[in-house]
């Protein structure tokens, strides 16, 4: 009998790897649910841009959970898919009742940035499993959202 999953992973790696997925999973359900507030909730002089922004951000955000979902079923697992089980894995908490733009931005802030730490741990175990599947997405991730961070840096001048 063999070790490895249909793709070839050892089994005890895959498990280990959809767990941490089902963790970012998680977290981007929350993300994305948070973002979609803000672009409901933001009142301000700049509603227009963030509106829209934000609009753009929860779209890549939701092909993302559908995304890492899908690389839990490649490795041969089931993805969490209740909001109870989300709001006990994610590192981020959900965000009520915010409309200032400034405190939209900043939540936006501190949700990529803790996307992007959890994709390098996720990025450490794949490779260190020699999964490439997971490895590159992971890398194609943290490239994206390192930008947007850089981005939603200078939009609030730090």
């Amino acid at each position: 009998m063999s070790d490895t999953n249909s793709i070839g992973l050892h089994e005890g790696s895959a498990t280990q790897l959809a767990e941490k997925l089902n963790h970012l999973l998680a977290n981007y359900q929350i993300f994305y649910m948070n973002v979609r507030g803000y672009h409901w909730n933001v009142r301000g002089n700049d509603f227009f841009e963030l509106h829209a922004k934000f609009e753009e951000f929860y779209t890549d955000l939701l092909a993302k959970v559908d995304e890492v979902a899908e690389r839990i079923l490649t490795l041969g697992h089931k993805p969490v898919h209740a909001y109870s089980d989300y709001i006990q894995l994610s590192r981020i908490q959900e965000d009520k009742d915010v409309h200032d733009g400034t405190a939209c931005v900043n939540g936006v802030l501190r949700g990529y940035q803790t996307l992007i730490e959890l994709q390098r741990e996720l990025l450490s175990i794949a490779s260190d499993a020699d999964d490439e599947g997971t490895a590159a997405q992971a890398g194609d991730y943290i490239r994206e959202q390192e930008k947007t961070v850089w981005m939603l840096n200078a939009y609030l001048s730090k």
